[in-house]
Order: structure tokens, then sequence, then C-alpha cells
């Protein structure tokens, strides 16, 4: 019974959910651990998210016979120029068009508040139940309204915070174009024989997994983005490159990036003419629509090949346990998970049918 995989697999998560409790029950001497992760995650996620975009021009680099710091060096240097370039084109519009926001704040903020208070006097011609939920609506905004200041502060540190990351990020972003490939040869090191042989590929599977992921999804927010930079000006919307920008900045959450995308798009649109709402909605209804059955398939192909109802129920998921970071990393983490398992999955067949053969 031993050698069934059903029994297997139980004595794995039973062993798992043991070592989970463990170790819930000694959290507190690894709280100096996770300070530390939780210093270096978002540096390292970045840096890790900028190594998969430029590895591949380092690798092109030592074809052409580069030494690997002067590959780096060139890497580097294109990374800047890019942002630089990025700033100079672009910089000066977002600026003017932010700038331009916030001196326009208080009026947006109170065409809101005629339009919410319209829809609240309106509730005596609704069911009961949805009066209800505006009444508890109206009381949320008010206190909504006198945590402003706190979030302002809180916005400060975030971008305090952002300032201290972005300055580690080239760091590990050197480190990882120097040593990546001293990776697999450690891990495998502990392993002897065939099993190390499978070590490595299955490494090299989740290198490729991951690769795949980011610059296909980083490329397809991308053309998201200039799809609803040229919808918002063909339609004249105020702070078109800005709405256009946070929509191409949250289409890397998947699923709900556009609804998030949307949702400052509309209010813009309300305040300025409220049939651009509706041109915002189908604007931004054609960008979705190109993009999951036309882009994304010829981008990404089938790097993960995971199922709609899949990424939903990931996405609640991770949301409730790890928040907004949860949400961003659930479907690259299951990508990674079902490789680990392809692979383990694939060196069981293996074993099997060689000892069929044997036998």
């Amino acid at each position: 019974m031993t050698n069934k995989l059903w029994f297997q697999v139980g004595v794995g998560v039973i062993l798992v959910l043991v070592i989970i409790r463990l170790f819930i029950e000694v959290q507190a001497i690894f709280d100096p651990l996770f300070i530390i992760a939780q210093t270096i995650f978002v540096p390292l996620l970045l840096g890790g998210v900028l190594f998969y975009l430029s590895r591949p021009l380092l690798r092109l680099l030592e074809k052409r016979n580069f030494p690997r710091w002067s590959g780096v060096l060139i890497v580097l240097l294109l990374i800047i120029l890019v942002f630089y370039l990025l700033y100079a084109m672009i910089g000066p519009m977002v600026s003017k068009q932010v700038n331009s926001l916030v001196d326009n704040a208080p009026a947006i903020i109170e065409d809101v508040e005629d339009y919410g208070m319209y829809w609240f006097n309106q509730r005596d011609r609704l069911p009961d139940s949805i009066e209800e939920q505006l009444n508890g609506l109206q009381g949320k905004m008010g206190e909504w309204a006198g945590n402003i200041g706190s979030w302002v502060l809180a916005f400060l540190g975030s971008l305090i915070s952002g300032i201290v990351t972005l300055v580690l990020v080239p760091f590990f972003l050197i480190y990882l174009l120097l040593d990546h490939d001293k990776f697999a040869p450690f891990i495998a090191k502990f392993f002897k024989g065939e099993r190390k042989t499978w070590i490595r590929k299955t490494l090299s599977d989740i290198d490729a997994t991951l690769q795949a992921y980011i610059q296909g999804q980083l490329f397809v927010s991308f053309l998201v983005g200039i799809m609803l930079l040229i919808g918002y000006l063909i339609i004249d919307l105020d702070y078109a490159l800005l709405l256009a920008l946070i929509g191409m900045a949250t289409n890397v959450i998947p699923f709900l990036g556009p609804y998030l995308a949307v949702i400052p798009a509309i209010i813009i649109a309300l305040v300025q003419d409220p049939i651009m709402a509706v041109y915002v909605m189908i604007i931004m209804l054609v960008a979705q629509q190109i993009e999951s059955n036309l882009i994304t398939p010829n981008v990404m192909g089938n790097a993960l090949d995971v199922h709609p109802l899949t990424v939903i129920t990931l996405i609640l998921a991770a949301g409730n346990i790890a928040g907004l970071w949860g949400i961003i990393l659930a479907i690259p983490v299951y990508g990674v998970i079902k490789t680990i398992v392809s692979n383990i999955y694939a060196r069981r067949q293996d074993i099997r049918e060689t000892a069929t053969k044997e036998v």
C-alpha cells in the first residue's frame, strides 16, 4: 500500500499540515525573518521582472563574445536610457495632467457628490433592499471622508518606502544578471544520477514558465494601454494619457485589472459629459475583447494554459489570503506549482515504464 500514489500523496498532505501547524505555534521565533523577507520582497520582485525582461539581451551580447560583466553594464545603461527617454517623452505630459487633476480635484469631488446625492434622493422610488444599501453607503462615505487625512499620511509613507525600494532594485538586478546561471547547479549538486537530471529539467521548466508569463503579461499590458490611449484620444477624454497609464498598470492584475482601470476613467467621463462614460465603457470592452481573444493567445500562447474559472478561483482565494500581492502573484505561482506537478507526474511515468520494461 505504501507504493500507491494516493497513499503517498495523503502522507505528504498530512506532513505539510503538521509542519504548518508547528510553524504557527513557533511563529514568534521567525518574526525577524518575516521582517527581512518583507523588506526585500518588493525590490527582489521588481528586480526579477527586470531580469526576465533584460536577460534575452544579455544572452545576445554573450553570443557576440561580450564578457558577462560588460554585458550586464550595457544592459543597465540601456535600461537607464529607456527610462530616461520615457520620462523625457511622456513625463512632462503626465506631470501636466496630474497637476491639472489635482487642481480640479475639488470640482470633480463636488460633481461626484452631486451625482451621488441625486441617486440618494431617488432612493424612495427604489426597492427597500436597495434603499437600505444606499443608506449604508451614505454612512460609509462619511466615514471615508473622515479618513482622508490618514489616507494621505499612509500614501506619503508608501511613497517614501517606494523610493527606498527603487534604490534597492538595481542591486538585485545586477546580482541576478551576474549569477543567475549558478542557481540550478547549486540546487542540483545535492542530488545524484537521474534525480539530478530531473531537478535541473524542472528548474529549467519553471524558469521558462516565469519568463513566458512575465514577458507576455507586460507586453499585453503595454498593448492594452496603447489601445486605451487611442480610444480616449478619439473621444477627447480629459487626462487620456494618465488614465491609459493607469489601465496599463492595472492590467497586470488578472481578471480584476480592467475593472479597476475603468473606474477612474468613468468618474472623469461623468464629470466631463455623462455620455462619455458610455464611450469609456465601450472602449474598455473593445480593448478587453481584443486582448483576450487576439493578443493574449498569440503573445502568451499556452505558457500557463489556465482555465478562466481557475483564474477567478485563484484570484479570490489569493486576495483573501494575501491581499493585492496575492492577486498579482496568484497566477504565476500557480504556473510554477503546475510545472512542478507536471514534472513529478512525468518522472513517475518514466519510472513506471522503466520498471515495466525490466520485468
